[in-house]
């Protein structure tokens, strides 16, 4: 059945879809399009506001508010149309009309002359040539009064007439105005004293017999005030939250056009794809500034887990904070993000996703610069704060700051727009509680992000160096001397990380497990045979040999066991990497038939090291264990057999396949040396003394 199983995987790794899946880039194309479905969801649905289904006639099944500034234009047409309605209408005088009035009163008069002049028959001839030829209209009464005047009142009457039309035409006549204008006519004819009655009827009748409207509407002027007037109404606004209607009331014609235009109103069939594809074109573009961090400046991301985590904590925080803006935007816990990422992938990074958190969450929370500001500057401080912490509670303090940092910055904005004491206490309350919010999620999330994606924190180190780890206190009581042995090398380790600018952390607590496996059978080991006969004195040197190099195996299941991070798993495999057990080798060499021995069976199963942590620890574990073995030993004596041993490695091929230069390997001999020197440097001999005599003396 077992075998079934693996033959059915190796058929599976053998599937072209499963290879295809596989590959590095493909993983990291579907994270992408993961992260990016999830984050536009996010966005679109934060800034898609809530849609109401009604119709004219309909009752608001809630209180329906506008989403942003949107013109009512409904009441600004209003306003408009009641503003053109005042402008009073414009109008401009006809100076042609005056001029044919003048014109026609003219040719009455001169044909009134030219008959009583050239003609000489009765009168009813002269007024039914007069009343023939003229082109007024007036009764034969008038008639015979006008040719009854003599030339002196003739004229006196006509000058009054061009008088009196002038008069009246120069303020204009509009066509309604027609009948107002003879009464006119026939006041100011009362007013003159040297006509007689009848001389006045009849210069009246003669001017109403021309009379016209001369006053006549401007359409095209009236029609420009009209347009200024309108122009200057400003249009009426509905403000972002502005009640449109409220729960209960029935929708108008008028609600329904605001509903629309305020993009609320919930219409089937409708896709809004300007809103769709801007936040898509949103967040790509931030994706697309990540991206190229990542890939100039840190391309391993791209290449592991930590991707994911990255990934896991901007989506989770972007989350949390649409729950704390609902209590107060100040309470956003950015610089949890920033904190988590600064001690789990990298502080630069931090900084830059600081930078896109605060743009997604303004933009979905639409929060006011202020709080925008204050989210990046505490988000800043957390990363600083957190830079090389060694300690959980360091992790409190750096809460702490960031709380300190909010405080002062909402101060100084609550100083600046002269905000009231009260505004400014609560407002700094909430930003107190950020620092502190933000510590303890990052608290205690990390525990989460190191065991489920077996990330290596400097924290976590730190816990796995003290003595009173399970396993560390295990090889203190059950193998001492291995112990001890671990200690010295994970100080070796330690001191020539640091000369090379290594993870000394990691050496250090790599060194202090390298060995754990020897907790299995510890007295096999020289180190842990105090007082003890050597079992391998009665085992012949192939068994002896397998017996010391299966601690490695034994040590990387016992780390499993404990959970141990992968890379002290690393360490503890590729500690030996693939060197020969010298020893039983020659051993089996003066023993046995050398025929039979072959070397590759005297030497540990690798692999080599493949990173320098890994290294420093193989070199300093064989250097601990030979320098013990000096008989009073020099700096002269150490110096040589540090650098002979480092030699030997390198010669055989056991530090192919890590990073290490020339020059480091020499950096790491000195530190070495140095730090040998400390533990094994020469001791004065005292003088044998008589206790005896020194009693005596006294």
């Amino acid at each position: 059945m077992l075998s079934f199983k693996f033959k059915e995987m190796d058929k599976l790794k053998d599937n072209f879809i499963f290879n295809f899946f596989n590959k590095t880039i493909v993983k990291q194309i579907i994270l992408c399009i993961i992260f990016t479905a999830l984050l536009f969801m996010i966005v679109f649905d934060a800034i898609t506001p809530e849609k109401v289904s009604v119709d004219v006639g309909d009752v608001a099944p809630r209180d329906i508010r506008a989403v942003r500034d949107i013109i009512n234009e409904q009441a600004t047409e209003d306003l408009r149309q009641t503003a053109m309605e005042s402008v009073e209408p414009r109008y401009s005088r006809d100076p042609s009309v005056q001029v044919k009035m003048k014109y026609d009163i003219k040719n009455f008069f001169q044909l009134l002359t030219y008959i009583k002049e050239n003609s000489e028959g009765n009168i009813n001839k002269q007024v039914f040539d007069l009343e023939k030829n003229s082109d007024l209209t007036l009764i034969k009464e008038q008639y015979q009064i006008a040719l009854s005047l003599d030339s002196e009142n003739l004229t006196m009457l006509e000058t009054s007439i061009y008088d009196i039309v002038n008069e009246i035409m120069s303020t204009g006549v509009k066509f309604d105005e027609i009948e107002s204008a003879k009464e006119d006519v026939k006041k100011i004819f009362d007013s003159l004293s040297n006509l007689s009655e009848k001389d006045k009827e009849l210069g009246a009748s003669i001017i109403n017999n021309v009379l016209k409207p001369n006053k006549f509407l401007d359409v095209e002027v009236t029609q420009s005030k009209m347009q200024e007037e309108a122009n200057k109404v400003k249009s009426v606004i509905i403000r972002e939250n502005e009640l449109i209607a409220r729960k209960g009331d029935v929708i108008d014609s008028i609600t329904l056009d605001i509903i629309k235009q305020s993009g609320i109103l919930k219409e089937e069939g409708s896709i809004d794809y300007k809103t769709i594809f801007g936040s898509l074109l949103f967040v790509l573009i931030l994706e697309a500034m990540v991206f190229a961090y990542l890939y100039y400046f840190n391309r391993e991301i791209l290449e592991n887990s930590k991707v994911v985590i990255l990934s896991i904590i901007i989506l989770s925080i972007i989350i949390i904070s649409q729950t704390t803006n609902a209590i107060d935007g100040y309470l956003i816990p950015i610089s949890a993000a920033t904190m988590l990422i600064s001690i789990i992938i990298d502080p630069k990074l931090a900084i830059l996703i600081n930078f896109f958190l605060v743009i997604i969450i303004g933009v979905i929370t639409g929060n006011n610069m202020d709080t925008l500001i204050v989210l990046l500057i505490g988000g800043s401080v957390g990363v600083f704060g957190i830079v090389n912490t060694h300690q959980r509670y360091n992790i409190f303090l750096t809460g702490l700051i960031v709380s300190c940092a909010n405080m002062l910055t909402i101060l100084s904005f609550g100083l600046i727009g002269n905000a009231e004491i009260n505004y400014i206490l609560t407002k700094g309350l909430y930003g107190a509680l950020n620092g502190i919010f933000s510590a303890i999620l990052t608290v205690g999330s990390l525990p989460l992000w190191e065991n489920i994606f077996g990330i290596i924190t400097p924290l976590k180190l730190l816990e796995l160096s003290n003595p009173n780890q399970p396993l560390l206190k295990r090889l203190l009581l059950e193998a001492p001397g291995t112990y001890h042995h671990s200690i010295i090398v994970g100080n070796l380790s330690e001191a020539a990380s640091d000369a090379i600018q290594a993870n000394s952390l990691v050496a250090r607590v790599g060194a202090y497990y390298h060995d754990v496996g020897k907790l299995k059978r510890p007295y096999f080991f020289k180190e842990n045979q105090i007082n003890i006969e050597n079992p391998h004195d009665k085992i012949n040197p192939n068994l002896s040999t397998l017996i010391i190099t299966n601690h490695v195996k034994d040590g990387v299941q016992l780390a499993k066991k404990n959970r141990l991070p992968l890379i002290i798993r690393d360490i503890i495999k590729q500690h030996h990497g693939e060197t020969i057990v010298a020893y039983f080798y020659h051993k089996a060499l003066n023993d046995e038939k050398t025929d039979f021995i072959k070397e590759e069976d005297y030497r540990y199963e690798g692999p080599k090291p493949q990173f320098k942590e890994a290294a420093i620890i193989m070199l300093a574990d064989s250097v601990e264990a030979a320098v013990r073995s000096i008989q009073e030993p020099t700096k002269g004596k150490i110096d040589g057999l540090v650098r002979k041993l480092i030699k030997d490695k390198l010669n055989d091929g056991q530090l192919d396949e890590c990073d290490l230069t020339l020059k480091d390997l020499d950096t790491i001999a000195y530190s070495f040396v140095n730090v040998l020197m400390g533990i094994f440097h020469e001791r004065i001999k005292y003088p044998e003394l008589d206790l005896n005599e020194l009693k005596g003396v006294e």
